[in-house]
């Protein structure tokens, strides 16, 4: 049976999801609004010959600038800003030397911390002259995140949010990343539900107002499968196939849900003009 807890409970993960005040979106608002920012700023910056080192440079001083703390900055011993995934990388990839080249798709995730409020978002981007196959790709993982958002209101379930998502993508005969998963968040960085990608409707945890949490469908051109390198932070598609994800922090309201992390400049989905 799914606990509920109010905001006013302690600030630890325990399982329980927790109902936010009206008041305590006001926080979000700003935090997520960061994140957007960050996510704007780099736009102009994501062509061939960039490093990610340099994409993650950016993003750590946008954050810093609007008086943020870049919450994977330490975070279980990550020592980057962002999230930076090319191609087949799933998520987590870890900026560094990596050059962007023509034809690139990437995904950059940033969670800046305002104020105690974390905003999380991440968005693909097209490097130069992107094939057409690698496009759609990212266009319908924009669709299944959308997709999902439409389904995030009060009296929903969790599994109506995850069965729209995988309905789309398996009608065009792409792979849900099962291994990875949106999450609770607001004052914590990762809290309850987890917010798994695929599912059956009317099934999982009920949506309740106050309730805050992200979607980010990791969508594969081929098999769903993943494998985590070396490093232990970057996740791959097994068969090397392409991997695109979208990323909106919410929050449920009486009637839906508010989006967070909208982009202020319109720059949502990919072509950014």
């Amino acid at each position: 049976m799914t606990e509920y807890v109010t905001a006013d409970a302690p600030l630890t993960r325990t399982g329980a999801i927790r109902l936010h005040r009206p008041e305590d979106f006001e926080g979000m608002r700003r935090a997520g609004r960061l994140a957007a920012e960050v996510l704007d700023a780099v736009v102009p910056h994501m062509v061939p010959g960039v490093t990610t080192a340099e994409i993650d440079d950016i993003v750590h001083r946008t954050v810093e600038a609007a008086g943020g703390i870049p919450a994977t900055l330490g975070y279980r011993g990550y020592t980057h800003s962002s999230c930076i995934s090319i191609n087949h990388v799933v998520c987590h990839g870890i900026p560094g030397d990596r050059v962007l080249k023509d034809g690139d798709i990437v995904n950059v995730d940033v969670t800046p911390i305002l104020d105690g409020w974390h905003g999380d978002s991440s968005r693909m981007y097209l490097i130069g002259d992107v094939p057409l196959k690698a496009k759609r790709l990212v266009e319908v993982t924009y669709e299944c995140l959308m997709l999902g958002i439409e389904q995030a209101k009060p009296g929903n379930h969790l599994g109506d949010i995850g069965y729209a998502i995988q309905k789309h993508a398996e009608k065009h005969r792409f792979g849900v990343v099962r291994d990875f998963c949106g999450h609770g968040l607001g004052r914590l960085f990762h809290d309850a539900p987890e917010v798994v990608h695929v599912g059956r409707p009317g099934t999982g945890p009920e949506l309740r107002p106050g309730m805050f949490f992200t979607i980010e469908p990791m969508i594969n051109i081929g098999k769903p499968d993943v494998k985590l390198l070396d490093d232990g932070w970057t996740a791959v598609t097994r068969d090397r196939s392409l991997s695109a994800q979208f990323e909106h922090s919410i929050g449920i309201t009486e009637d839906g849900c508010e989006i967070f992390t909208l982009s202020p400049r319109g720059f949502d989905k990919p072509p950014y003009a």
